[in-house]
């Protein structure tokens, strides 16, 4: 029997002003969404974070947890997706719903190449990195993240591995962390001078 997920390939927002919306996302394999369970507790730790900020979702795929920052009020998200594929869908998926075209951007990237080399310094209050499982982008791209963030900016990982202090850039410290299944996923931000 095929999973319930591959038969349907569409997600609900589960907050803000786009709540109960259903979204499609791409045939695509290594397309992981976060799960309705997971993003919930997330923007639950966020509530008071989300609204006016700019986003950075650096493994586009489904787009979900972009589309929930905007539909809680983010003002811009920027997503990074390798596959041009994914990308176009993640665009119309955007175009569907956003009313103001200015408030996103999808570009065809890799997240490395995107931190390294197309940023052009911008800032981000919030970044959310859900590379795929089994991957080692994690330990590649989490030193560069700490570089495009706001001072009081927070990185949200989510992984099949036990979140490792030791991979955050320097001055992070992981605030918030659980496990669902087998996903780990915590909230970081700088550590906080005493």
């Amino acid at each position: 029997m095929m999973p319930e997920q591959a038969q349907d390939r569409s997600l609900r927002i589960i907050g803000g002003k786009w709540r109960s919306r259903k979204v499609s996302f791409a045939d695509y394999e290594q397309i992981r969404p976060s799960p309705s369970r997971i993003r919930e507790t997330l923007f639950n730790w966020l509530q008071y974070h989300v609204s006016s900020t700019r986003c950075l979702e650096l493994y586009g795929g489904s787009g979900i947890l972009s589309l929930e920052a905007l539909s809680r009020g983010a003002r811009h998200v920027t997503l990074i997706e390798r596959s041009r594929q994914v990308c176009t869908h993640i665009q119309q998926e955007f175009e569907r719903l956003a009313d103001d075209p200015q408030s996103f951007d999808c570009l065809n990237l890799q997240a490395e190449d995107y931190l390294k080399n197309d940023r052009q310094g911008a800032l981000f209050d919030l970044a959310f990195l859900d590379p795929p499982f089994a991957s080692d982008e994690l330990r590649t791209v989490l030193p560069l993240v700490g570089d495009c963030m706001t001072s009081d900016g927070l990185i949200y990982i989510e992984t099949d591995d036990q979140l490792d202090p030791g991979m955050l850039p320097s001055g992070w410290e992981i605030s918030r962390q659980k496990k669902a299944g087998s996903v780990h996923y915590g909230l970081c931000r700088r550590v906080q001078a005493s």
